[in-house]
């Protein structure tokens, strides 16, 4: 059996984007309630009736939660220009090394808006 496994985080953070034309909303500072999620892919180990313990992917991702909860993205190192792309691929890099299985990051900047983020696909 292969599954797809999800765990969801969220986490506060304030950012502004430089890089949009001058006047757009999103050049002045705010803030969002941010929703992640992290999904894991493969076969269900037969013997423990799961793929991975969802405490795993917590442990993974404590450490980016607290570089990212109540702070301000772009004084992050490589979120200088903090989109939900940017940010998508940010956690995915930091994460792959440690959740090998990793598929797919999700960020939610609003309950309406979000990007999914399944790797590089040689571009």
């Amino acid at each position: 059996m292969h599954v797809d496994l999800v765990k969801e985080f969220r986490f506060e953070a304030a950012h502004r984007l430089p890089r949009v034309p001058s006047g757009h909303k999103c050049s002045r500072l705010h803030g969002h309630s941010f929703r992640l999620e992290v999904q894991v892919s493969g076969p269900v180990d037969a013997a423990m009736g799961w793929l991975v313990d969802y405490a795993d992917l917590e442990r993974a991702f404590a450490p980016l939660r607290d570089r990212l909860d109540h702070h301000y993205l772009n004084e992050v190192e490589g979120l200088e220009n903090p989109t939900s792309e940017v940010l998508a691929r940010w956690v995915w890099d930091r994460l792959r090394p440690a959740l090998p299985l990793l598929s797919r990051v999700s960020v939610a900047e609003t309950c309406t808006a979000s990007c999914h983020y399944r790797g590089d696909t040689g571009d």
